[in-house]
């Protein structure tokens, strides 16, 4: 006899019919959900933080370490080089001008001394020997010319005396012609005479003038070789601080090897050594910047120069203190400056926070009006400083926002504010 075997409700098809149904509804449904931004994450009040949007002067400026320098700092090379026979200070002294820091040794520089005066000495006697000569070589021509004088003027009285005679028959013509051809000869001779000595005296200058400029030149020489010899004895140039005194006894120094430097005690500048070249068209002379100090004081600087050469996308800048000057300030000293980029002007702020650095400033979490949630609102952000960001559009003043990082946020499109 038959049996009537009954059939299966849940048949293994039915139910993987059934579950895949239900599978492609909740996918649906989950991509319907997460596309229409429904997705939350519970946040702890306490973990996060809530600024407030408010309208006020901003001034657009950038954070930057400077170091304290000297405002003016002289290195001390060693011109001809030497061994160190003696140091008379140690490194972070005061000196004065003048004051004597180290005695070198140089033997070429003092034998060349001794060679140079001697050369010098030289020059001089042949300078001495010549003008005595010159000397003795004017009093002969003079002394000729003299001679040659008195000759004429003689020959010009017996030739005024014979014309007369002449002329009465009193002496012939051979006795008179002789007088003539006399008289005119020495006339001559007392002409070239007068001419070699104009001669000599233009000589004379001449001569004058070359002995000076050798006698100068002998003398400039001396004084460079003497100038050598004294800078064996290595001088402070200005008043102030030595320091990198780098040069110990009996040490060989090479021309050239600076052995230090002096720090004037005239006042210090603030250099920015680490300025983004991004900045390069935006940074002038005449810009300011501020640091605190100390008790919280506040103070100001000014840029005196801005070195245009970049290296590794970073530049320098020079900047000089405006009125007050902290006092205790040490050569190395780093200070935080804030360099202005900007005039000062109304704009709308939002203080900067870590959210940051996962929106690269282009949305952040509103805080809802009951302050229940914090929902993502597009934003637009300008200029910023150390402290503010420039709002452009997306908030207003009194919006409250999230700025703490948003690291653990994922993609969540709304925060569930819990105390």
């Amino acid at each position: 006899m038959d049996r009537v075997i009954p059939k299966k409700r849940w048949s293994t098809k039915r139910l993987l019919t059934i579950g895949g149904i239900l599978a492609l509804a909740l996918l649906i449904f989950a991509s319907f959900y997460f596309a229409r931004g429904g997705s939350k994450l519970n946040v702890d009040l306490d973990r996060i933080t809530i600024s407030e949007i408010k309208q006020d002067k901003f001034q657009e400026s950038i954070p930057q370490n400077g170091t304290v320098l000297p405002l003016t700092t002289i290195y001390l090379p060693t011109p001809d080089g030497g061994r160190v026979a003696e140091r008379y200070v140690e490194d972070g002294a005061m000196l004065k001008a003048g004051d004597p820091i180290l005695k070198l040794v140089n033997t070429d520089v003092e034998y060349n001394m001794a060679n140079t005066a001697n050369q010098v000495s030289s020059t001089l006697a042949n300078i001495e020997l010549g003008r005595i000569n010159a000397d003795q070589n004017t009093v002969t021509k003079l002394t000729t010319t003299a001679d040659v004088e008195l000759a004429y003027k003689e020959a010009e009285r017996i030739y005024l005396l014979d014309v007369k005679l002449y002329a009465a028959h009193v002496i012939g013509s051979q006795e008179y012609t002789t007088a003539v051809n006399n008289y005119n000869v020495l006339k001559r001779k007392l002409e070239l005479q007068n001419e070699i000595l104009r001669q000599d005296t233009i000589s004379r200058a001449q001569e004058a003038r070359q002995d000076q400029e050798s006698y100068e030149r002998a003398k400039a020489t001396l004084k460079i070789m003497q100038d050598k010899v004294n800078a064996l004895v290595l001088r402070a140039p200005i008043d102030g601080q030595l320091t990198a005194l780098a040069a110990e006894v009996g040490q060989v120094l090479t021309p050239g090897f600076s052995v230090g430097q002096i720090d004037a005690t005239n006042g210090y500048l603030v250099r920015l050594t680490d300025v983004d070249e991004h900045y390069i068209n935006r940074v002038f002379t005449g810009q300011t910047g501020t640091f605190t100090l100390g008790d919280s004081t506040t103070y100001k600087l000014k840029i005196i120069k801005v070195y245009t050469a970049i290296a590794a996308g970073r530049f320098q800048v020079d900047m000089h203190f405006v009125g007050k000057v902290p006092q205790g300030l040490r050569k190395g000293q780093t200070l935080q400056v804030t360099l202005a980029l900007s005039d000062e002007r109304t704009a709308i702020l939002v203080p900067k926070g870590g959210f940051y650095q996962q929106t690269g400033g282009n949305w952040i979490f509103k805080v809802s009006e009951d302050g229940k949630t914090a929902y993502k609102v597009d934003i637009q952000l300008g200029q910023q400083n150390t402290d503010y960001y420039e709002v452009l559009s997306g908030l207003k003043p009194g919006d409250k926002v999230v700025t703490s990082s948003y690291e653990n946020y994922g993609n969540m499109q709304e925060l569930v504010l819990k105390k």
